[in-house]
């Protein structure tokens, strides 16, 4: 009898490349001429929130454009940052808090697996917790799955990874 295959669907990032992206963001903001003397500040918060801190909106967007390269740079996808709107701070300046995505919310994992039921493929696709666990009998099939997923990973609004291939 052929034997079960399977991998796992997550949505995750490493959180100790976060902290150095952001550290290496700090430090560049503190050299940066464009930024000195701006009381500018990132906080990354118990690796829930992101929080950047500036005179300006003009100066808070090059502060993003600078934590997206950094995180980039990390091969961190900037899709985890979940931004809230920009709120007056202390001092006349300017705040941006950025949620950070883990997990795959209840919605996009229904919509994941009835994604992969509409290919038609022998697969089984089944959501648990903030994961989906698709399985199959050929690796062929499983194979073409991931590509499909890697294919509408942009619809999705949020970075997945293929765990757990067995």
């Amino acid at each position: 009898m052929a034997k079960e295959c399977s991998f796992d669907i997550v949505s995750e990032f490493d959180k100790q490349e976060l902290v150095n992206a952001v550290d290496q963001a700090k430090r560049e903001l503190n050299s940066r001429f464009d930024l000195k003397g701006s009381n500018s500040d990132i906080v990354l918060d118990a690796d829930k929130t992101i929080t950047i801190t500036t005179n300006d909106e003009m100066k808070l967007k090059n502060i993003l454009d600078i934590l997206q390269t950094k995180m980039i740079k990390r091969n961190l996808s900037i899709k985890i940052l979940d931004p809230q709107s920009i709120e007056n701070a202390l001092g006349g300046n300017v705040r941006q808090v950025f949620n950070l995505k883990k997990g795959l919310p209840q919605e996009l994992s229904k919509k994941i697996t009835a994604d992969i039921k509409n290919t038609k493929i022998k697969v089984q696709a089944s959501i648990q917790g903030d994961q989906v666990r698709v399985s199959g009998k050929d690796k062929d099939d499983l194979q073409s799955i991931i590509k499909m997923l890697r294919e509408k990973e942009d619809s999705y609004n949020i970075p997945l990874q293929f765990q757990n291939y067995r």
